[in-house]
């Protein structure tokens, strides 16, 4: 029986670890949701930026932003 537990607990957090791709329609930003984290592939159209697209990537764990290299306009 205890190991039936150990087993179901690993399956839940592989499963809360796998993420699923959505794409905006904002010019080309990829969002990867999962249970756990959120990374967001950045490729936004933009007219106050010279070459017309903002880049970068942000990553959320467990909600908080641990990382985020996305121009700030």
């Amino acid at each position: 029986m205890k190991k039936i537990i150990i087993i179901m607990c690993i399956m839940l957090v592989l499963a809360m670890l796998v993420p699923i791709p959505m794409r905006m329609k904002d010019g080309g930003t990829v969002v990867y949701n999962a249970v756990l984290y959120r990374v967001e592939k950045v490729h936004r159209v933009s007219s106050d930026v010279s070459d017309g697209y903002i880049d970068g990537t942000v990553v959320r764990i467990l909600g908080i932003e641990v990382f985020n290299t996305v121009e700030k306009v």
